[in-house]
């Protein structure tokens, strides 16, 4: 994979934002305003598209290429220019947050003719109080429609909180808000492999809270286990890789930068050690 710019040529630096206040992010707080831009050819991208439907993954030869925007947008608009560069289309899921919600670079990535969706964690924004979370995802999910008509939503892991938020689809249905798909709930993990780098590794299901899936046994019994980037690299030079795959991709974690990438480094080896200790805990 070619290392990513950490800023794209004429981008701007966003203020990194840590929003402890949840209760005024459950309430929608003061949302960030579209920012206005050229709309010109960008119909059919309003339309909307989504590997992710009623019927779950395409069939036939298919990667679901889906990026969790946590923080630093500014690294996924570079991701999404590569890919875009290079002919591949992903899906990029905005959290609410300001760290993350960066409406310059929800456009930028939107008009390069990439998927937007939402990243929701109102149950943990709500402190678990079921019925403030669902007015809460309505509203956060009428905001993102602002920028694209939203079909799809993944859940952030939010792992330190004791609340997940996929817990508020045993009370509410989400196909009632219009979305065809969450991966968690619509993707058959019997069918398709699963590789995200949770954790800043390939291999880091054991630390990971919640992102994470049953079958991951199975896919290590079979050999499917996977350290560095090269080993994907040459397993699909090989032709060993399964032929349908969900790859999750978190790209404040990629630079060619040598600070963030050292800061990166250390803050997730703490982070680890965490979730290690949360998990534990859970067996």
């Amino acid at each position: 994979m070619p290392p990513l710019p950490l800023t794209p040529k004429g981008a701007s630096q966003p203020t990194e934002k840590n929003s402890n206040d949840a209760e005024e992010l459950c309430d929608g707080g003061p949302l960030l305003e579209p920012v206005p831009g050229n709309r010109e050819n960008t119909e059919d991208l309003r339309k909307g598209s989504s590997p992710l439907g009623d019927r779950g993954v395409r069939e036939g030869k298919t990667i679901i290429l889906r990026h969790d925007v946590d923080l630093l947008p500014q690294n996924s608009l570079a991701t999404a220019q590569i890919e875009h560069e290079l002919g591949i289309k992903g899906s990029y899921y905005f959290r609410i947050v300001p760290e993350s919600n960066q409406p310059e670079y929800i456009e930028k990535i939107r008009d390069l003719g990439h998927e937007i969706g939402y990243h929701y964690e109102d149950l943990t924004l709500c402190k678990g109080n079921m019925d403030e979370a669902i007015k809460s995802f309505e509203k956060n999910l009428a905001y993102f429609r602002q920028f694209y008509p939203v079909q799809t939503i993944c859940m952030h892991g939010s792992p330190r909180s004791p609340w997940d938020s996929k817990d508020l689809w045993k009370h509410y249905h989400y196909r009632d808000f219009g979305i065809t798909g969450e991966p968690y709930f619509d993707v058959d993990f019997n069918q398709v492999f699963y590789l995200t780098d949770t954790g800043r590794r390939w291999d880091g299901w054991k630390v990971s809270v919640r992102d994470k899936v049953p079958q991951q046994e199975e896919w290590v019994k079979q050999g499917l286990v996977f350290c560095k980037t090269q080993d994907i690299i040459n397993a699909a030079q090989a032709g060993t890789l399964p032929h349908q795959i969900m790859i999750t991709v978190h790209p404040q974690r990629w630079t060619d930068k040598p600070l963030p990438w050292l800061k990166e480094w250390a803050l997730q080896k703490v982070k680890n050690v965490v979730k290690y200790l949360i998990v534990s805990r859970k067996l």
